[in-house]
């Protein structure tokens, strides 16, 4: 794997096409939040920080290692309570594997998910949910 911001894929006789780390990040933070059982992504202090100066990141959560045609995906997501957790990562899996490798043509050789908490429900939503 290559550590450069972006790389080039190779278009014949006409160019290339460089893509940033930061957009198959993106792309995969975006599909894996469209998950259901996901109810976020932890970025960590770094991510928790931004987040309180007001700069919301749709990578967060998100860590990429993108070659010349390959992608390794780390997420770090949150899980609602009473979700099925090997059930929810497999299709965070799924969704982030397909949507990287439609969108950018880089294959796809791992997408790790890292399990950082769970989301109970409030007592204001068992609540409203009860009447």
């Amino acid at each position: 794997m290559q550590s450069q911001e972006s790389r080039a894929m190779e278009l014949p006789k006409v160019g290339s096409v460089k893509i940033a780390d930061d957009v198959v990040a993106v792309i995969a933070g975006v599909s894996a939040s469209e998950v259901e059982g996901i109810v976020g992504m932890s970025g960590g202090l770094v991510g928790d920080l931004g987040e309180i100066l007001g700069k919301k990141s749709l990578s967060k959560g998100v860590k990429v290692q993108v070659g010349e045609k390959e992608a390794i995906i780390d997420l770090f997501i949150v899980v609602e309570y009473g979700a099925r957790i090997p059930d929810v990562s497999y299709r965070a899996q799924q969704n982030v594997k397909n949507a990287v490798e439609v969108m950018t043509g880089l294959n796809v050789i791992e997408v790790n998910i890292h399990i950082q908490g769970v989301v109970f429900p409030s007592d204001e939503e068992e609540d409203t949910g009860k009447h």
